[in-house]
């Protein structure tokens, strides 16, 4: 099993807590070798090597084999319709998701893969950037910024230059001059790799990638000559780890970003109503023209309808938290 992700990145140890539950489960019987990007393939690569059998699983996100096709994009930064990652990988296991999905990999694009996704990640910051004063359009226009799949067309739309590069490639490229600006994915991952050294503001909540959760990729030929119980250990187990990966990521996370503040010197912001106004515009103008794939059409289609139902249960039935937040913790927030 490969991730997608470099030796030091938290997201390997949360593929550990995925390795160390089969083990368990499997009473021993299925062994599995984690490796991280690199090992045998780059993380772009995951894909085609688990579909070519080079891998017997990987550990990624949709967006790293969008330029294979475009509608990967939509299974994790496709368009914001209100639900959260939360809700929309609920659409993925009950809203009819995962057939779509398999529909794509399996049958459109003739992968021999199984699919399966787990851990609801935390909106994506809009990310790094040197200048303390990023609250408007006009603000972002011309500026070189990394990020990946969809998101990359949305901040086009925008007036940025957008470069699409793995994680590893970020720093180096921002000390270059490649980019001016940037995004990975959370205060944990972006301190590993230390953003915190090329720049010194961050800015939280995006509307480019709201909804993202982990792909597991297993062959599917590996997946199939296993008998019955273990192939249920290595699939159901992905739910199991998505429980654990959530509970540690928000106690990670979030100490991360508090040792960002307190340590190394980073001014947090929240983005700016401007900028999300924008960012909602900007998907509005894209999705036109990804309707015109019928493939993608349906999808964006089943995603709209299990929004508009779940959602509006929601928000009508979740109590304000920012008012009980700021009610036990005065003064604390900054927005």
């Amino acid at each position: 099993m490969q991730t997608a992700w470099g030796g030091g990145n938290i997201w390997n140890d949360f593929a550990r807590e995925y390795v160390d539950r089969v083990h368990s489960m499997s009473g021993g019987r299925i062994q599995i070798d984690l490796l991280p990007a690199g090992a045998v393939v780059k993380a772009f690569q995951v894909m085609d090597a688990v579909s070519d059998g080079v891998l017997d699983i990987g550990h990624d996100v949709p967006v790293y084999w969008y330029g294979k096709n475009k509608a990967a994009s939509l299974f994790g930064t496709g368009p914001v319709w209100g639900g959260d990652a939360n809700n929309m990988l609920a659409w993925w296991y009950a809203g009819g998701g995962r057939e779509l999905y398999r529909e794509l990999t399996q049958d459109i694009m003739g992968l021999n893969v199984v699919g399966m996704f787990g851990f609801p990640m935390p909106s994506q910051p809009f990310g790094w950037f040197k200048d303390a004063d990023v609250t408007t359009v006009q603000d972002i226009q011309g500026l070189k910024y990394r990020t990946v799949g969809l998101a990359a067309d949305l901040l086009q739309e925008m007036g940025m230059a957008v470069a699409q590069l793995p994680g590893g490639e970020i720093v180096p490229a921002m000390e270059r001059g490649v980019i001016d600006a940037f995004e990975f994915n959370n205060p944990s991952s972006d301190s590993d790799f230390g953003a915190q050294d090329v720049a010194k503001n961050y800015y939280l909540g995006s509307y480019h990638q709201a909804s993202e959760s982990f792909e597991w990729l297993f062959n599917r030929d590996m997946l199939e000559s296993m008998d019955d119980d273990l192939q249920a250990i290595l699939m159901h187990a992905v739910e199991a780890t998505s429980t654990s990966n959530t509970a540690s990521a928000l106690d990670r996370y979030s100490a991360d970003l508090e040792a960002l503040q307190t340590e190394s010197g980073v001014t947090v912001h929240r983005t700016s109503d401007e900028i999300l106004a924008a960012q909602l515009e900007a998907w509005s103008t894209l999705i036109p023209t990804l309707e015109e794939d019928s493939f993608m059409r349906r999808v964006m289609e089943s995603q709209k309808e299990w929004v508009e139902r779940t959602v509006f249960y929601e928000l009508m039935n979740q109590p304000d938290l920012q008012l009980a937040y700021e009610h036990f913790f005065p003064g604390r927030l900054n927005m």
